[in-house]
């Protein structure tokens, strides 16, 4: 056996990723929100570091008049208040409540004259009812665990389905659909029976094998399907569930001042970090190596994340300068005069990274003057043309897509060929497939499922 070993020398570059990179990289894609908590971690973590959050006098007194007509002038919202004089308006006007499904249901049953008993199966059944509005256990499955009879349950079951919202407590579509019909007054058998056998018939606008099966004429089966379509299938929408979108807060604010958009970081996302200075005196006098030792750790930790913060915000700020030399017309006429832009463009530009870009834009949100936008937004593709012109954005042909749908004969719709055809027309490279392709990203039916008799 021959058991030579020998001793290779061999080159490779490997990239590895210090602690201090990841972190980096980690603060860059952070959300606002997420940046927030992050900090605030940070600093209950480390004590070398030092927040400061801009204070405010509680006694002072706030002006509720020029409050609202901020308000007003931003767009947040146009409430109609009256005057603004201070003792007509209240600060209770700023705060809104959130009514939780649960709490709404359990106050319907609390009013009914069920006894306490029938009270506490309906508020268990409510206990497992998910944030669609619809029961997720089986009424078996409930029965067994509390040790009550079938029947008890069963009607319990009843009284929840009763209550508003309608549709409420249902096991599946089917049962949330035909709840709310009878709710409606609605005794036509054959309601029933296309929810029982053609939701899917309805949904890819199938009448005619509808309107065979149930001896009537398309045009009956499609008003059927018409008053089907009115119904809920999640009937929690508009409840408070526990799974809303976190509040949005944007990293910065675009403002036209003196005909020049300018850039407004929002400071308020992170409070101004600095180190406390009873642990710089430590690192001069102190003669404990490891008292000396733990505070240089902590120090370059907090030191690093300052650094790592303002890194975040100049990459932000830098993408934004951007952004605003490219899409100065969108910004001052709408969303038809977004341009194309992609991040490798932007990237190129800046000399960074394209995957630095994606991470800088990421779950990040800025206030333009019609509102609040994702960043992500402003970056699109383009459909080059024939001619020398500039690029569509994509966004622009799917506009384009959508005037024609919306503008279309309902009895004959236009074909995806048919769109293609008028997008090459005014010069815009497309094909059939792509056309077929932003119109389902736009949630659009083809044109058969579009059809009305």
């Amino acid at each position: 056996m021959n058991m030579d070993f020998m001793l290779n020398l061999t080159q490779e570059q490997k990239l590895i990723m210090t602690q201090q990179m990841q972190l980096s990289v980690k603060l860059l894609q952070m959300s606002g929100m997420e940046l927030q908590e992050f900090i605030d971690k940070e600093v209950q973590e480390n004590p070398v570091l030092e927040a400061k959050y801009e204070e405010k006098d509680l006694n002072d007194k706030i002006d509720y008049k020029d409050l609202i007509k901020y308000l007003e002038f931003d767009n947040y919202g146009s409430q109609s208040l009256g005057s603004y004089d201070n003792d007509e308006v209240s600060p209770f006007t700023f705060i809104g409540n959130k009514t939780s499904l649960k709490e709404y249901l359990e106050e319907q049953i609390i009013e009914t004259n069920e006894n306490d008993y029938f009270k506490t199966l309906c508020k268990y059944i409510i206990e497992n009812i998910d944030h669609k509005g619809y029961l997720y256990i089986s009424i078996e499955a409930m029965a067994k665990e509390i040790s009550v009879s079938l029947e008890d349950l069963e009607r319990a079951l009843d009284i929840v389905q009763s209550l508003e919202p309608s549709g409420i407590g249902a096991r599946d579509i089917k049962e949330c659909l035909k709840i709310q019909v009878k709710n409606k007054g609605i005794e036509d058998t054959k309601v029933f029976d296309i929810i029982d056998k053609h939701l899917e018939n309805i949904a890819d606008n199938r009448y005619a094998v509808i309107a065979k099966d149930l001896k009537i004429t398309p045009k009956e089966a499609q008003s059927y399907g018409d008053t089907i379509k009115t119904l809920e299938p999640k009937p929690s929408r508009g409840f408070y569930t526990g799974e809303e979108v976190k509040y949005i807060v944007p990293d910065a604010y675009i403002r036209k001042i003196d005909n020049k958009y300018i850039i407004i970081m929002n400071d308020e996302l992170s409070p101004r970090l600095s180190i406390n200075n009873m642990y710089k005196e430590i690192l001069m006098k102190d003669s404990d190596k490891n008292a000396v030792s733990y505070v240089k750790e902590k120090m370059n930790s907090a030191m690093f994340l300052m650094k790592s913060v303002d890194q975040r915000k100049s990459t932000i700020y830098r993408v934004l300068e951007k952004i605003i030399e490219r899409q100065e017309e969108f910004l001052d006429k709408g969303e038809s005069f977004l341009r194309p832009m992609t991040l490798r463009e932007i990237a190129e530009e800046l000399s960074m990274h394209e995957s630095t870009i994606s991470r800088a834009i990421r779950d990040k949100y800025v206030y333009i003057p019609r509102g609040t936008s994702r960043i992500k937004d402003f970056f699109t593709q383009g459909i080059s043309k024939g001619n020398n012109d500039e690029d569509v954005s994509v966004v622009n042909i799917k506009n384009i897509i959508k005037k024609l749908i919306d503008e279309e004969d309902k009895k004959k719709p236009i074909s995806d060929q048919i769109i293609c055809d008028n997008l090459n027309e005014k010069d815009m490279n497309i094909s059939r497939r792509t056309v077929a392709k932003y119109r389902e990203e736009m949630g659009i039916k083809s044109s058969s499922k579009r059809k009305r008799l």
